[in-house]
């Protein structure tokens, strides 16, 4: 893993694959960190002939820690934000698309697919409709249109958002695990062993509550997508499963609705994770898409029998 500058931020990423590859770019969702795309599923689609970039979205990970602004006042944004009451959010979700294209930018990177997963396919949705000269590609994964009208989080899942982040780490540990057990879907569940291996990981490299509170902030104050993504023209895969308690089926349904020509895949049983049984049908699938959009645009550009150079 490595660092570079871009828009104005430090971003921590790593590249798995050919370098000289199409590039797949995975941004991740709220308060997660590179290392939650699995290592199977990153090396699996660079099998698959892409090069892989991964990185920490800002306040999250190694990337940088943005400005605090108080308790109190954090408090009150989200309470505004989740009431839909106006919100001067710490930054925004446009910010964070920003940091996508900006770190293309440093790589050189001038096309990817664009593969977003929760508030991740939700910053993919806005780099396909602000720069779609940028986007080969889009898959949504496990996210939504932003629509006010779709249903939320079941309220178990909802309180555990809202509830203040601990401090310390075996706290943090624990809470973490809880909350993933619970967004989990629980067809798909980890071991004891293996679920606190991955979120002691996690808390060792970076643990940072107030990113996390910022993040989920800049989500609730995001305005609805559904009529910009009409106007979104990447092949567009949406993958979500029917079991999600966070973010329910029907954000899935209608960003795959809003965006012409889009492919919804409901994946049976899964909840709003990765988990590992599911990363051979989740690499085809991403694969698939990405590799049957690179096939069409090499034979638009082949030259024509019979023409000359």
């Amino acid at each position: 893993m490595t660092a570079i500058k871009a828009n104005g931020i430090t971003i921590e990423y790593e590249e798995i694959g050919p370098p000289d590859a199409p590039v797949i770019l995975l941004i991740m969702g709220l308060g997660m960190q590179l290392i939650a795309w699995p290592q199977p599923f990153c090396e699996g689609l660079a099998a698959r002939g892409f090069r892989v970039v991964r990185f920490d979205n800002r306040d999250a990970g190694l990337s940088t820690r943005m400005p605090p602004v108080g308790a109190l006042a954090s408090t009150a944004m989200m309470a505004r934000a989740f009431l839909g009451l106006p919100v001067r959010s710490p930054y925004t979700l446009d910010d964070m698309a920003r940091d996508t294209v900006g770190l293309m930018d440093a790589l050189g990177i001038g096309q990817a697919h664009v593969v977003g997963a929760s508030m991740g396919g939700m910053i993919a949705q806005i780099v396909a409709i602000e720069h779609p000269e940028r986007v080969k590609s889009l898959t949504s994964i496990m996210s939504t249109s932003g629509d006010r009208a779709l249903p939320g989080p079941k309220g178990n899942v909802r309180r555990a958002l809202l509830r203040p982040r601990p401090r310390n780490e075996v706290a943090a540990v624990n809470r973490t695990m809880e909350m993933l057990r619970l967004i989990g879907g629980g067809h798909y569940p980890l071991t004891e062993a293996e679920l606190r291996a991955r979120v002691e990981r996690s808390v060792r490299r970076s643990y940072r509550p107030d990113g996390f509170r910022r993040q989920l902030i800049a989500i609730q104050a995001a305005p609805g997508r559904a009529r910009k993504l009409r106007g979104v023209r990447a092949p567009t895969l949406v993958l979500h499963g029917s079991h999600d308690p966070l973010v329910p089926l029907a954000g899935g349904e209608h960003t795959a609705a809003n965006i012409p020509g889009a492919r919804l895949r409901v994946v049976p049983g899964m909840g709003h994770s990765l988990p590992e049984a599911l990363i051979p049908l989740l690499v085809d699938e991403i694969a698939g898409h990405c590799l049957k959009v690179e096939n069409a645009t090499q034979m638009r550009d082949a030259p024509v029998a019979g023409s000359s150079s």
